[in-house]
């Protein structure tokens, strides 16, 4: 068991992590696989005074997290630890925390995980984060260095006594192992394909631990999806039969076409609006005049007729009903 000074630095350091997780409102969890020194330096320098970088041992975290679970249930049985259980499951893997002060410091954070970023070459049994192709044309090598191509069946031929390939051609596969074949042909062709640096895996917010993706979301996708969800509030009243405020512009609609069917059906006048329904019916050839004549001032530039004008709130109403007899 540790003593003395290290005991000292490894209680420092639990007191450190619960506190910045009692006092921070929002935590960034981060995968340090294949990042240096260096760039957890600058990422630090970046971030000075606005973010805490915290790393540590998987062990150390948990059992930090874990005792003071059990303090706060020594003191209230009740007590709400749900946080810290969220926090505890995700502690996998080579993690790390960046735990964010302001508001507005959880995108400088991403930007500079973002920017500081080093290629890297080809490892042999390293797992690859993307693909690699190897581009068609010269590569530079003299003839005695075709074994390598011929390794990962690569076509090529010898131009002006040097080796140029003739089709492009993919050497190594996302999410599968570098071979060493694949390390060696790109060392010689000083090909750096890869990217290395922090890579943010979730975010730790209100208690809650949710994926990264959810970062993305903009304005857009969140108008998308409550309008989906209203769309399908109104299936779903319609189906069942209760009126809701999303499912009533439908019920209104439905209401509208079938009085339409009925007085077509009986040639029974009930308004204007029906009216003008029966005379498209009955003529259809005033319909087309009707659509070209709306047709026109968009092509013309704005320029509308007075026909057009009067034409156009038949169209419209009748595109929004989405009309059909006897439905």
């Amino acid at each position: 068991m540790p003593v003395g000074a290290k005991l000292e630095r490894k209680n420092a350091y639990m007191a450190k992590l619960v506190n910045l997780v009692e006092s921070t409102p929002r935590a960034l969890i981060v995968d340090l696989d294949h990042v240096g020194s260096f760039q957890m330096q600058q990422i630090r320098l970046a971030l000075r005074g606005k973010c805490t970088v915290l790393c540590g041992k998987n062990t150390m975290i948990r059992t930090a997290l874990r005792k003071r679970i059990e303090a706060l249930l020594a003191e209230d049985e009740n007590a709400d630890v749900s946080k810290y259980q969220n926090l505890t499951a995700s502690v996998n893997l080579n993690i790390g925390f960046i735990f964010c002060h302001e508001d507005d410091s959880l995108e400088t954070a991403r930007d500079a995980i973002t920017k500081y970023v080093v290629p890297a070459a080809a490892r042999s049994g390293a797992i690859a984060p993307k693909d690699v192709v190897i581009p068609a044309g010269p590569s530079g090598l003299e003839p005695s260095q075709t074994s390598f191509f011929q390794a990962l069946n690569i076509g090529t031929k010898i131009v002006k006594g040097a080796i140029e390939i003739t089709a492009d051609c993919k050497v190594v596969v996302a999410n599968e192992k570098v071979s060493l074949s694949a390390q060696a042909l790109l060392a010689k062709l000083n090909i750096k394909p890869f990217e290395y640096g922090m890579r943010v895996i979730s975010c730790f917010q209100d208690g809650q631990v949710f994926d990264a993706a959810v970062l993305d979301m903009d304005d857009a996708v969140m108008v998308s999806k409550f309008l989906n969800g209203v769309s399908n509030v109104a299936a779903f009243s319609r189906e069942i039969g209760i009126p809701t405020e999303a499912a009533l512009p439908h019920m209104m609609t439905k209401a509208f076409k079938n009085i339409v069917s009925a007085c077509v059906e009986l040639d029974f006048d009930a308004g204007e609006k029906v009216q003008e329904i029966k005379d498209i019916l009955a003529d259809p050839e005033k319909l087309a005049a009707m659509q070209a004549a709306a047709a026109a001032p968009a092509a013309a530039g704005g320029a509308a007729p007075a026909a057009a004008a009067a034409a156009a709130p038949v169209e419209e109403e009748e595109e929004d009903m989405d009309f059909d007899l006897f439905c």
